[in-house]
């Protein structure tokens, strides 16, 4: 009886070896196809994101005689130029983020709580501006804005001001023209994300006593942010590298990153000094991103385990 058990357990320990093998073998052939699918979209990600990045940190280490140098970087701490131009970018960045939030969260709430029909004909309104072009909307603005602009006009024909605001042309315009411009790229994602938000939560959490205004504290804005994180992402990377906007509705007064570099590449034809600030920028970006996803981290971590 021993022997006979003895065969019978090395035969099942040899089948289970066979199998196990045949399964790798599989799990490796599926991995190849899977990377065979995926080749091209890697190639293109490498083509147009890793070479020109590349490409960029090698250019950025040359100076103006084409001598490997760090004197590009070095302009940073010894022109005070650039860094007003960096702490002015970053500030916009912040306020138009901030602005999209204020604006864009009542309204994507109000968008999730409509019925089907009307959500969808009030979400044409936000993506319309997208049909029009950038520049046409800047151009826009500057009309409305300027001093004889429609408001002024309007506020001074009403007697509400007696001289006109000054609402283009400076830090204010930029402000009021970027948020305008980015304020779907923050709506969209919201929606996206409130809508799939189950409404039974809601129900649950009222049911156990919680007013609305509990009930929105505690399960919806929680469970809407990842729609929010995205959009403000969306927002804040958009806003670093804006360039239209700013130079037309700041009148010169408001120098952005964006706008420097294209000083530096096409007015003195510094490669290696645009090539910097581009660095500089992609840098500091990923690590404010890096930061802001920690934070999200450690926010949950602590909502959770205050549950």
């Amino acid at each position: 009886m021993n022997a006979p058990s003895a065969l019978l357990d090395e035969a099942a320990g040899a089948g289970r070896d066979l199998n196990a093998r045949s399964l790798r073998a599989d799990a490796r052939r599926e991995q190849l196809r899977l990377l065979a699918l995926l080749s091209p979209s890697l190639f293109l990600v490498f083509a147009i994101i890793i070479v020109p990045i590349g490409w960029l940190f090698w250019l950025s280490l040359f100076d103006e005689a084409g001598a490997f140098s760090a004197s590009n970087y070095a302009r940073f701490f010894e022109q005070a130029s650039y860094i007003k131009t960096f702490i002015t970018t970053f500030k916009v960045a912040f306020i138009v983020t901030g602005a999209c939030v204020l604006l864009g969260y009542p309204l994507a709430y109000m968008l999730s709580q409509l019925p089907r029909r009307a959500a969808s004909i009030c979400l044409i309104f936000v993506i319309l501006p997208f049909w029009t072009s950038v520049l046409v909307r800047t151009y826009a603005w500057l009309v409305i804005l300027q001093r004889k602009g429609l408001i002024n006009s309007w506020l001074i024909d009403l007697g509400v001001i007696s001289q006109p605001l000054p609402l283009a042309n400076n830090l204010s315009g930029v402000v009021i023209g970027m948020t305008h411009i980015l304020l779907p790229f923050l709506v969209l994602p919201l929606y996206a994300s409130m809508k799939t938000i189950d409404t039974d939560c809601l129900r649950a959490g009222m049911n156990l006593g919680a007013g609305p205004v509990a009930t929105f504290r505690q399960i919806f804005f929680p469970l809407s942010l990842p729609g929010l994180a995205s959009g403000v992402v969306i927002v804040f990377v958009l806003c670093l590298g804006f360039f239209v906007t700013p130079a037309l509705m700041g009148g010169g007064k408001v120098i952005m990153w964006a706008m420097r570099m294209e000083q530096t590449t096409s007015l003195y034809s510094n490669w290696g000094a645009g090539a910097a600030l581009g660095v500089v920028l992609l840098l500091v970006t990923l690590a404010l991103l890096g930061l802001f996803q920690w934070l999200l981290g450690a926010r949950a971590i602590g909502v959770w385990s205050s549950r």
